[in-house]
Formats: structure tokens, sequence, C-alpha cells
């Protein structure tokens, strides 16, 4: 299958496709600022609160009368380009793939080395997320404005989180639970130039299989990174930029608060981060974009807080700050009681955690509501500095492809480190209301892996979509799960071209990420819970029908409270879901008519822990029968806080391939 890396088939349509938006570019900005100069978010509210001067009231004003003149004079330009642009539609492509070409500009990421399915097997870490990137009137009925500058800084933020090192803890003692034996990823700034190993003396030991390259660094050593790993302890193949900790059964692994606030104001002493050499001018204008001092969710801060060093156990005796910097090498998310962070219970097989950083080493990003095509094209730029493989402008315009006319495109966006081989986009029919007005739909990707010994491909599917958003219309969900299932099913039929006597492929994974618009605690919700896709692929956050783990939260913040202090910034957002009474007060909990529709401050018991309308679901049938897949982790994401009103998830699949298995 041949990908589309134009949105025309041939340069004079797009010539002309440039030609006819430039026609109506202007009428659809002055529009867009026209409406929304008349819909505030609750920060603008604030500030103008503060304004004795109602300098704000007198903008609008004058600028009023200025857009309407502006737009009048503009529409009949933009009604000759919509006459070009609309019949231009049906040569259109469903998506733009983007591949990276000058390997330079990846300078946050890790070289791959491709998987040879030859040793304990491999993990791949999907991530999922709404990024709200409408065009900025419609954006601020969900409360977030300003969306080319979050773009930008969305885009940063998550390819700075996923290029820091992987952290590993194992903890020799059986008895001790307080800190997860499995993978636990801590964020690390630079602070010295030692490139050897290093070793955290009384109870902690740090090896460090690949020196880590931030955004400044363009090249990555990948021999000295596979001999690194062949002296830590023997991980998974494939592991980039991962750091094993290991503590010793003394005193249980426990750190006492004396000992690691020595090692922070030491570790706080040494100086604060390089800056990131991105200008911030544009990111500034908007609160959600301003990085107090501390505040890890930017990976550029300029100081780091008390919070955001790693916490080690000290020995006795006087500690010389220099060695202590040295060992404090990167700078990381804080380990402060693990126990709340990162819990593991005694039924539960894997980890899972409310993290204020996307996980380190992300392989595969879905993304959805990226409506705004200049937006997009930010959010692309960004991403490629990590992400090689990007296919964005998924969907249709115009009355191609579906039953109604479409004015904004799917808003999918997947982005990749594996090579994508096949794609597809089917657009769902039964959109209703304003739902209908976007070309909400499915995308579909085979991408490849690595191979075996014997020259088969490894590969794996990942499907990314979006379900219809208004309530009520569980008809119209469950007929879109159903089109889905079916389209997945006809995807990997269409581009398999293996044969039970003689696999050309062998596939290890197959992924379903996407806002699916319900939740699994709702009882308006009932018939998309019990659907029949949960019988195929796997949930890890439920238990079944209308229950969730107790572990699992809500993904749908209420929009009132995104810019209260206490959420702002990913730190703050972590602590106070990581509480039942934050929870109840910044996220959206299911209706229910014994309750009003404000969630902030609600006291009363309700049920489940928010809705979970973010789905990151997995399945065991269709790949290869000697091969095993199991989730090693689970994360709600706070790194986006204040960027959008949806929190994202990720999941870390392990692939056990039986060979050389402990």
């Amino acid at each position: 299958m041949v990908l589309y890396t134009s949105p025309f088939p041939n340069s004079f349509l797009s010539v002309l496709h440039s030609f006819s938006w430039g026609l109506i570019f202007p009428c659809y900005w002055l529009a867009d600022r026209l409406v929304a100069s008349f819909v505030p978010t609750t920060y603008e509210k604030r500030q103008r609160a503060d304004d004795p001067c109602y300098f704000h009231a007198l903008c609008i004003i004058i600028t009023t009368p200025i857009y309407l003149a502006l737009l009048v004079a503009s529409l009949p330009f933009a009604l000759i380009g919509f006459l070009l642009w609309s019949p231009l539609q049906s040569a259109r492509r469903p998506y733009i793939y983007s591949r990276l070409e000058d390997k330079s500009h990846a300078n946050g990421a890790t070289l791959l080395t491709e998987w040879k399915a030859a040793g304990n097997g491999k993990s791949f870490c999907f991530g999922s997320a709404n990024v709200c990137l409408l065009p900025d009137s419609l954006a601020r009925f969900n409360n977030v404005f300003n969306t080319q500058a979050r773009a930008k800084e969305i885009g940063r933020r998550i390819r700075n989180g996923a290029s820091r090192p992987q952290i590993k803890i194992y903890i020799d003692s059986p008895t001790n639970t307080s800190i997860s034996a499995a993978s636990f990823s801590s964020l690390v700034s630079p602070q010295g130039g030692d490139n050897t190993n290093r070793t955290v003396n009384a109870g902690i030991k740090r090896t460090t299989s690949m020196e880590y390259k931030g955004d400044n660094s363009g090249s990555n050593n990948s021999e000295d990174s596979r001999e690194d790993k062949g002296g830590a302890g023997e991980p998974n193949e494939g592991e980039e930029n991962t750091c094993i900790v290991r503590i010793n059964g003394e005193d249980n692994g426990h750190m006492s608060d004396t000992e690691t606030d020595t090692v922070n104001g030491q570790a706080h002493a040494s100086g604060p981060a390089e800056p990131s050499p991105e200008g911030d001018a544009e990111i500034s204008k908007t609160p959600n974009h301003k990085q107090k001092e501390g505040d890890s969710g930017s990976l550029d801060s300029y100081s780091a807080s008390r919070e955001s060093l790693v916490k080690v156990r000290v020995g006795d005796g006087t500690v010389d700050q220099s060695t202590v910097n040295n060992k404090l090498l990167y700078k990381a998310s804080i380990m402060k009681k693990t126990s709340v962070r990162k819990k593991k219970h005694t039924d539960e097989t894997f980890d899972h955690e409310i993290s204020a950083f996307f996980p380190a080493n992300l392989d595969f990003l879905c993304l959805q509501e990226v409506f705004d095509k200049r937006a997009a094209e930010k959010l692309k730029e960004q991403l490629h500095h990590y992400f090689e493989y990007i296919v964005y402008d998924v969907g249709v315009y115009s009355c191609h492809g579906c039953c109604s006319f479409k004015f904004v495109n799917s808003g999918l966006l997947f982005a990749s480190r594996y090579p994508v081989m096949d794609a597809a986009y089917h657009c769902y029919p039964n959109g209703r209301g304003t739902d209908s007005l976007a070309s909400k739909g499915a995308l579909f990707l085979k991408v490849q892996v690595g191979s075996t010994p014997q020259d088969q491909r490894i590969v794996g599917y990942i499907s990314c979509t979006h379900l219809q958003a208004i309530a009520g219309d569980t008809t119209v969900r469950c007929e879109q799960l159903d089109m889905l299932q079916d389209w997945l099913s006809e995807f990997r039929k269409s581009t398999s071209s293996s044969s039970t006597a003689n696999p050309e492929e062998l596939v290890a994974f197959d992924v379903i990420c996407g806002d699916l618009n319900f939740d699994n605690c709702s009882s308006e919700d009932k018939l998309e819970q019990q659907h029949s896709l949960f019988t195929h692929y796997k949930d890890p956050c439920r238990i079944g029908p209308g229950e969730d783990k107790p572990w699992a939260i809500g993904t749908l913040l209420d929009p009132e409270g995104l810019y209260d202090e206490e959420v702002c910034t990913p730190d703050n957002l972590q602590k106070v879901l990581e509480s039942e009474e934050g929870r109840k007060g910044y996220l959206v909990y299911p209706t229910s008519k014994n309750h009003s529709s404000s969630q902030k401050g609600r006291k009363a018991s309700l049920k489940g822990n928010g809705r979970r309308i973010d789905y990151m679901l997995y399945t065991e049938e269709g790949l290869y029968l000697e091969w095993k897949v199991e989730v090693e982790e689970f994360s709600f994401i706070t790194q986006l806080a204040g960027l959008t009103d949806h929190l994202p998830v990720a999941m870390r699949l392990t692939v056990s391939t039986g060979e050389d298995d402990p």
C-alpha cells in the first residue's frame, strides 16, 4: 500500500487548493477572532475583574465594528474560494504521511535498534490524548484558548517527556513493597559531564545504560548503549535510554525525610538547568504556558523545585556536595512516598500511576481533536524532534466520502518511532448534531517493529478513533463501535501477506486508542459498556461492565477549574488527583439527576473516580501463537495541565517471545 505524502495527487491541484484556501482564510480568521472576543475563558474573566478601567471592554467596542467591516468585505472572496475549494476535496487524499528525512532534527530521540525477537522479549509504549486543538473560538467553549501557542507547547512537552531516560527500580528485599519492582519513569536534567556508569551509595545503585540526549544534543551513541545494556542486568531487548536503580534490603528500602532533604538541598544548589533554545515569547501570552519555578511540566524550566529532584538515601557522615551533584546527573521526578505515586495492589499484575510526565521511550502516540490545520503543523514540527513518522490531517472535507458536509477533518494524529507500513481511514457516516460537521472516524495503521532471524517481519496494528460526543447518543456510539471492529478486521486482512502454513509476518500486538466519549460507570452508558468490543479487547482499567478497578481515575477534567492554582501545573494536578477529595473537585463525574451539574467542591458520595472516556485497549487474539502480550504499566498523565481538558493515558505492553525467558 502506498502512503500518501501529499494531500493531492499532483502539484496543480495542490496549487489550486492553496489559492482557494487563501481566498477563504481571511474570512475564516476574522469570524474566528470576532466570536472569540465574546467567549472569554475563566482566566480572562478573573483578569478583567481586576481591571478597574474596563480596558478590555473598550477594546471590544473598538475592534468589533472593524472586524465586522472586514468580514463583510472578505465574504465575496471567500465565496469564490469556496466554489473552488469544495470540488477539489473529491480528489483529496484521506491523510498526509510525514517522515523525518533529516535525522539531525530528531535530537530528543535515541536510535532504535531492530528487534530480532531472539532475547527476553520487548516492551512497547503507547500514549493517547485529546488535545482540544479546535479553532480558537470553538476551543473557548471548553475553557481553553490560544490554540496556536498551545499546539506548540503540547508538542514540546510530549517530546521532552518521552525523550528522558527511563529509570527502573528493583528491590532486593522480598518483604519490601513500598517501591514497585517494575519500571519507574523519572525525569532527569543534565548537571555533569561524566558519561561513565554511576553508583549511588548506601543502598541505591544506579547504572545508566545510555547517556541521556536532551534537546540540545544532535547525536546518539548507540554502540556505547549496547555495551552498557550488557552490564545492566539483561533488560528486555530494545529498551533504550534506561537507568537501573537497585535497592537492597537494608531498612527495607525506606528513606528518611532528613536524609532526603539533605540530598535535595545540595542538589538544589548545583545550579539551574540550561534554558531551552526555543523562544517562549508566544507561549507566555497565555497562563497555561507560564512555567513557575520548579514546574516540571515543561522540561525546560530554569530551576528545579525541591519536588523535582531525586530523593536518595545518603549514608552517615559528611557528604561531599560535588559528589552528590555528580550522582544526581539528571533532574528527576520526585520519588516522594512512592507507594502513593505508584501503587501495586496484591491482586494486580502490572504497575499503575498518576505521572507528571509522559512515559520515557514512548513509541506510539495517538491524538484526538487536532482539528486546526495550522496548529497541526506546529504540533507536527515539535513532535518530529522525537517521532520520525507522523500521520496527520486525517479525514475528508466537503461532501466527499460521507453523507453530510464536513467543515473540518477527523482531528486524528498518529506519531511513531517505528516505520509505518500501511494506513487506512474510514469516516463514520452516522454522526449527528455538531459532530456531523467533523469527519470523525477511525485511523488504522500497520507498523514494523522488527524481524526474526528467519527474515520474517514483526508487525503491530494500532487503531486511533474518536466517537460521537453528544450525550444520549448511545445508539450512535454502539453503531460506530460495530463499524470500528468491521473496518479493523478488513484492514488486517487486506494488509496481511501471511498464510498459516508459511507466515511472512508475525503480529506482536493489536491496540486501540482513542476518545470513546463514554465511561464505564455511568448508568446512561450501559449499552456501550456491554459492547462486544470488550469481549475481544481488554481494558486494563476495567473489571467488568459498570465497574472500574479502584486505582483507575477519570480522564475528563472539569473545564471550570483548569486555571485554578491547585491544578494549573503538572505537579499540582498530580497531587490533587492522588486524593479522593481532589478528584471530586476537578474531575467530571458520571451524570446523575440527584446532583447538580457543577463538579467543583462537591462532597457527596460519587460513583467511581470520575468519567474515564479515554481508552487504551489491547487484544491477544490474532497474534503470533507462541508469544505472550502482557501489560507492564498503565499511567494517567498530568503533563498537559492547563493545555487541555483531558488527561492523557499511556500503556506499556511487553511482548514475551518464550525464548530464554526466565
